[in-house]
């Protein structure tokens, strides 16, 4: 190998995200002159000098490992066109690519992990957003909000050399179609910052969901209807389009455009609903996303006239059941769609209650979100499980994760006291001490209203009993982002810089800035108890919990989302909730609940470490065959895109 060969290879190792989920592969990007794991290894691989290459070329180890990656690569990497699209305006694959603002993404970069790992003819659609999600700085203990900009050949993205255009009142919008690789799997991804679009028009895929609701309409008409172009202009024949919410729901559009006849609205629409799936993340309605006459309307007009119907006829396919004059997205979908689900057993129950209202309400079933389990479990987890369990922990395999008696007490141990050392690491650099030796309670997701992050403090006094105990000491650890817009949400996150910042918090309540998916995976792989205390049944799924759950954490949850019906009574511990229908008598019983389990846990875990061991053992066997993307996908090809597939062929 020469040293053009050697650049290039090391290029397309670090171009393609496998490395996010495969140990040996950033093990040996991140040796290379200049690495740093703070930045994308993309950097490092294009600051290399002749010289550096040279010196590579003569390390015979190196270049052993250089060439079983690539050869792994290789074989992995066979051009196959996708015949499945999934769609969604968020992907989360990495820190470094700012594709993402919260879980939703994550849980679609984790689906496009799995269906590469299957072998899954699948493709990712979604937009570039040049600012990328909104960075988290705290002053004066609130929430600020950055942004930066996010250079796709930066992140690994690369320029198909196409674009496609999207028809808007009074203007035509060019997108250009950009390309990332998830293992095997494409991810496209349109940019509006085309020089041919006006200022405004080229500001459309800046930032991830910020902006009014024309600047949502317009993410939206170019993911779904841009993304339906791109997918054609590759020359992909697509048999399945999947929607991972309903931001793209506008792709159905296109599809008809492509079949309607004679302004026949009715069969165009019969035909494309049978090559389309709907996910559904949302248990109430405020989640949804509902547009209005003055906005969406001009831009319905468009096709109206051009297939020479009326305009009504197309809105009545999305037309809210409490407010015609609303353009409900997720009924839209629905109705659109041949398939349809929810992402828990009991958000599927809550789905088909809120959608009572439509025929189509009652076909909702529902596929339990997992999460993709190389990239979330730690090197020393993936070690261990490899070598006692076998390859298949990580497909959710039974027969695997029966064999978890079979890690001895020093091995668990060891391996959590590494994750617990790599978590007290971090949050130093942010200037608190941790002990890693402490009962560790974790509490990291997005600042929603309805997930509660300032429960606990309704029980002040007996919270501040806890943590001033030297004896059995509990730090609590919290992360996540307020959105900007919303006011209540920053009030909650600015009640717990002000209690971590307090006398009372005894420096073990503290709160890590700017969580993102790098933080995240130091959280779930470092603390003991993983908490969840959310407004049931407002929880569709969460997958934080199923990422501590594969690193040895146990969950100490409300029953609601996947918790529901994974919680058995011994592989963690569910939070009794109240009754009560009154906002305030059930805040205060549910918060009092949470301090009650939370003090049965610490007093397990310091009073009997072998029963906490055994609990996790517990939770491993009864959840490690079920939170895992691969057990996800296997469900959605069974319920979902196989039954779809038989009546299209």
């Amino acid at each position: 190998m020469d040293s053009p060969a050697l650049r290039e290879v090391l290029l397309r190792l670090a171009t393609n995200y496998r490395w996010t989920w495969r140990p040996s592969c950033r093990r040996l990007l991140m040796s290379l002159p200049g690495a740093d794991p703070a930045q994308h290894p993309l950097q490092a691989v294009s600051g290399l000098s002749e010289e550096q290459i040279q010196q590579l070329l003569d390390d015979d180890e190196f270049m052993s490992e250089v060439i079983k990656e690539s050869a792994s690569l290789a074989e992995l990497v066979i051009e196959a066109p996708p015949t499945i699209a999934y769609f969604s305006p968020e992907f989360g694959v990495s820190s470094f690519a700012r594709q993402y603002a919260g879980g939703l993404g994550v849980l679609a970069g984790d689906f496009l992990k799995a269906a590469s790992d299957s072998g899954l003819r699948l493709a990712g659609v979604g937009l570039f957003y040049r600012q990328g999600a909104f960075r988290q700085v705290i002053e004066d203990g609130e929430q600020g909000a950055i942004f930066n900009p996010v250079e796709p050949e930066k992140v690994g993205a690369v320029d198909t050399g196409i674009e496609v255009e999207v028809p808007f009142p009074g203007r035509d919008i060019r997108a250009r179609v950009w390309r990332m690789d998830i293992g095997r799997v494409p991810l496209i991804l349109l940019d509006t910052d085309v020089e041919s679009n006006s200022e405004k028009d080229r500001a459309i895929t800046d930032r991830v969901y910020m902006g009014t609701e024309r600047h949502r309409i317009e993410q939206e008409m170019v993911l779904g209807i841009g993304g339906a172009r791109a997918l054609a202009a590759l020359g992909w024949d697509i048999e399945i389009y999947h929607l991972n919410e309903g931001h793209a729901g506008f792709l159905t559009l296109e599809l008809i455009d492509r079949v309607i006849k004679a302004g026949d609205l009715a069969t165009a629409a019969a035909r494309v609903r049978k090559d389309l799936i709907f996910t559904t993340h949302t248990p109430v309605q405020a989640g949804i996303d509902k547009l209005k006459r003055d906005t969406l309307g001009p831009c319905l007009e468009i096709w109206a006239q051009r297939w020479k119907v009326e305009v009504e006829d197309l809105w009545r396919l999305g037309s809210d059941p409490g407010d015609s004059d609303t353009f409900n997205m997720a009924v839209f979908c629905l109705r659109m769609s041949s398939a349809a689900n929810g992402v828990s057993e009991l958000h599927g129950e809550v789905s088909r209650a809120l959608f009572s209202d439509l025929e189509e309400g009652s076909r909702i079933g529902h596929v339990t979100n997992g999460v993709h389990a190389r990239t979330w479990t730690g090197d020393a987890g993936q070690a261990l499980f490899d070598d006692v369990l076998g390859a298949g922990w990580a497909e959710g395999l039974t027969e695997a994760w029966d064999r978890v008696d079979d890690i001895d007490d020093d091995r668990l141990v060891e391996m959590r006291r590494q994750g617990s050392l790599r978590l007290s690491e971090l949050v130093s650099s942010t200037g608190v001490t941790l002990d890693p030796d402490a009962l560790i309670v974790g509490f990291a997701r997005r600042f929603a209203p309805y997930k509660r992050a300032n429960l606990m403090l309704r029980q002040r006094d007996r919270l501040v009993e806890m943590l001033a105990d030297d004896d059995r000491p509990i730090h609590f650890l919290f992360a996540g982002k307020a959105h900007p817009s919303n006011e209540l949400a920053k009030t909650f996150l600015s009640s717990i810089l002000d209690f971590s910042d307090s006398v009372d918090a005894n420096s073990r309540f503290s709160f890590i800035p700017d969580y993102d998916m790098n933080i995240a995976s130091y959280l779930v792989q470092g603390c003991d108890i993983w908490l969840n205390n959310p407004i049931r049944p407002r929880e569709a799924s969460g997958t934080s919990g199923e990422k501590a759950a594969l690193n040895g954490g146990l969950n100490c949850s409300i029953l609601d989302g996947w918790w529901a019906e994974m919680f058995d009574g011994e592989n963690g511990w569910a939070i009794a909730t109240s009754e009560a229908t009154d906002p305030e008598i059930r805040d205060s019983e549910d918060s009092a609940a949470v301090i009650d389990t939370l003090m049965a846990a610490r007093d397990e875990y310091y009073g009997s470490r072998d029963v906490f061991n055994r609990r996790i053992r517990r939770a491993w066997r009864t959840l490690g065959p079920r939170v895992t993307a691969a057990r996800m996908l296997r469900d959605y090809q069974s319920r979902l895109y196989d039954p779809v597939l038989s009546t299209t062929t």
